[in-house]
Formats: structure tokens, C-alpha cells, sequence
């Protein structure tokens, strides 16, 4: 997870953490509860980066987009849904900004290379990046947050946001395919296929990314198994390819804006200056009580970024269920503003790099529809799945 925000910006972010400590406007109590409840948390985000990078370094990503346009048959239709799979899978088991940072290249490139337009494979990455992170606790850092609360383990969770995430990810899939329906449904001739220069690092980390995703979906402290992954890979790379393992392969930057982002919203709840946001929340479970939650999550997402949105409206869901419901706004309103999720943000920087050029107009238009309808389906499954 790399982080599009300038180093200065960064900086001054996490000085301002610190006086918030010095200072006791988070008293020093505080303080260390969040840093338990954080470490694990940044812990997994620092090991599935290097994970990511290094799969992308052994060629596994670039091999999967060569067999998707094998799969597709020369119609896009097919290569448009094995796309939708690629993203879906990729952020349910490795996380959105995964997707974000990894499979984006991927895709535009996969598009590219068959002669068809980027723009709605760039534009499925980024929302289903946003919208299918609801599933797990390791999809998203709000999930992990909340995860605790909603029950013991991943199955408690996955009872209450299977329902929501179908719906995050078949509504964006829809609008996607309507909008795009004159490239989707087109033709391409398949490309020549590449073997990856180094079978042996490429067959070595497939297996180990294979071992790895069911892990994520069944162990409740999931940096564990993500340490031990990265730590796996890297000593594959010491012997196979020594110049890939770089200082840059952990995000430093993004480690430290979350952590800021962090100890400045939780010293702002400490000294009650968010407390008007909370009051207009309702702590009640009925069905008006979860869309008002919802809204407000995914507005505050859109004009603040998701992390700090969760953060500020967490104390107003009293339950499981109004928990999940924050969630649903947090995760799956995020598709108007630039900034409202990192994953965004990171997308972007991709997709300039590869020379897509997107109107942030028409992006924050449909944006808006997509997460008004996504926000609102997922809110009502939720209403029905928890009885």
C-alpha cells in the first residue's frame, strides 16, 4: 500500500500526532489502548504490502492477466467477468488497496494489450475495490477495527456482510455493464502467451499466495499469517532474486498516515470536539436507524477519507448489526471524492502511469449514482439477513 500524499503533507500529519500525545490531549491511557488496538492492524497492512509486491515482482499477476485473456475466448463479455473475479477475489483475500496498487496494471494493461478500452476494466477495479471490501476482516482496515466487536472470529462477521457485500459488488457490476455495454460486449484476438523469466519464483509464490488466502478467511489474528508469508517470500526472493527486496517494499508513508489519522481522531474524540456527529445517529437497530448510519458513513467517508469517518462514527453503533451498517457506509460509499478511501487515491496514480486519462466529473457523477444505489441495497439485504 503506497500512498499518493506528498512526504511533507505526511509528515506534518504524524507531528501533529505526536503533540497530541506530548501534549496529554490524548491522555497517555488512551494512548497505549489505541496503540494495542492498532499495532496488529498496521502490523497485517505492512506484511500483505510486501506479499503483493513481491507476487507482482515473481510475474504471478502479469501470468493471471494471460490466462484471463486466454479464458475470454476473444469476448469481452467473458474477459469483462473473469476481471470482476480477478478484483473481487484479490480484495476480499489480500485487501482493497491490494487491488488498488497490483491488480489496476494489471487489468488496464490486460485491456490495452487486447485492443479494447481501459476506462470501465480501470473504473470495475477501483469500485470493486471499494465496494466488494466488506467481506472479511482482511478486506478492509475498518473491517479489522470493527471485526472485534461483531463477534469471535471471521464466521461472525461473514454472517452479516455476506448479504451486503453481494450487493456491493453486484450493483457497481451492473451500472459498469450498462454504461459500458458497446465495449464490453465487443470482440479482441487473443494475445501470444509469456512465460515469466523465472518459473521457479513464479510457481514458488503462486503456491505460497494459495496457502495464504484461506488462511486470511479462517484466522482471526490475521497478520500472522501474512508475516509469515511475506517472511516466506522474502527469503525466496534472497536466493532467487536478491535485487528485488528494497527498503521501498514496506509503506512506510501509508504506516505513518494511518497512524496519524489514528491518534488524531481518537484525541478528538478525547476531548469531545466530534461529539455533534455522533448525536445525529440513532443507537437503535430498526431499519430507518441503519440507512441514517449508513448515510452519514458514507458521507463523511466522501468528505473526510473512510478510515477517520469509521473512527468518528464508531461509538455511535451499539451493536453487530449498526456496526455492520457503519461498514456498509464506510466501505461502500467511498466512490465520489478523490480522496475518500487510499485505495482511490492509489488507483489513480496507477492509471496515470499507464497513460488512462479519467475526467474526475463523469468519474464523481457516476460515482454518486453507484454509491447512492450500492449504499442503499447493501443497507436493505442487511436489514433482511439480520432479521
Amino acid at each position: 500500500m503506497r500512498i499518493s500524499a506528498g512526504t511533507g503533507v505526511v509528515a506534518g500529519l504524524v507531528a501533529a500526532a505526536l503533540l497530541c500525545v506530548i501534549t496529554g490531549l490524548l491522555p497517555r491511557a488512551d494512548a497505549g489502548a489505541l496503540g494495542e488496538r492498532i499495532a496488529p492492524v498496521l502490523g497485517f497492512v505492512i506484511a500483505i504490502t510486501v506479499v503483493a509486491e513481491l507476487a507482482r515482482d515473481a510475474a504471478v499477476f502479469d501470468v493471471v492477466s494471460q490466462r484471463l485473456a486466454r479464458w475470454g475466448r476473444g469476448r469481452v463479455v467473458v474477459l469483462w467477468m473473469l476481471v470482476v473475479v480477478l478484483a473481487v477475489v484479490s480484495t476480499v483475500f489480500l485487501s482493497l488497496d491490494t487491488t488498488a496498487v497490483i491488480v489496476t496494471p494489471v487489468v488496464v494493461v490486460l485491456a490495452q494489450s487486447v485492443g479494447v478500452s481501459p476506462i470501465p476494466f480501470a473504473l470495475a477495479t477501483v469500485w470493486l475495490a471499494n465496494t466488494a471490501s466488506l467481506a472479511l476482516p482482511v478486506s478492509n482496515l475498518t473491517n479489522l477495527l470493527a471485526a472485534p466487536a461483531i463477534g469471535d472470529g471471521p464466521t461472525a462477521f461473514l454472517a452479516l456482510s455476506w448479504a451486503p457485500t453481494l450487493a456491493g459488488i453486484l450493483v457497481p457490476v451492473a451500472i459498469l455493464t450498462l454504461l459500458h455495454r458497446r465495449t464490453v460486449f465487443g470482440t479482441y484476438e487473443t494475445p501470444v502467451p509469456r512465460r515469466p523469466a523465472d518459473p521457479t519464483l513464479f510457481w514458488s509464490a503462486t503456491g505460497i499466495l494459495l496457502v495464504l488466502m484461506p488462511l486470511l478467511a479462517l484466522t482471526h489474528d490475521v497478520w500472522i499469517p501474512a508475516t509469515g508469508a511475506a517472511l516466506a517470500l522474502v527469503v525466496l526472493f534472497a536466493v532467487r532474486r536478491r535485487r528485488a527486496l528494497r527498503l521501498s517494499l514496506v509503506p512506510w508513508q501509508a504506516v505513518a498516515l494511518a497512524a496519524a489519522l489514528f491518534v488524531l481522531v481518537e484525541a478528538a474524540h478525547a476531548q469531545g470536539l466530534l461529539d455533534f456527529l455522533t448525536a445525529l445517529t440513532a443507537s437503535g437497530d430498526s431499519p430507518g436507524d441503519l440507512f441514517r448510519l449508513a448515510a452519514l458513513g458514507a458521507a463523511s467517508a466522501n468528505a473526510i477519507n473512510n478510515l477517520p469517518a469509521y473512527l468518528v462514527l464508531e461509538p455511535a453503533a451499539g451493536d453487530p448489526v449498526a456496526l455492520m451498517a457503519l461498514l456498509i457506509g464506510v466501505n461502500l460509499g467511498p466512490l465520489i471524492t478523490p480522496w475518500a478511501s487510499l485505495a482511490t487515491l492509489l488507483w489513480h496514480h496507477r492509471i496515470v502511469a499507464l497513460g488512462v486519462t479519467i475526467r474526475w466529473s463523469r468519474f464523481m457523477l457516476w460515482g454518486a449514482v453507484a454509491a447512492v444505489s450500492t449504499v442503499c441495497t447493501a443497507v436493505l439485504v442487511l436489514v433482511v439477513v439480520s432479521g
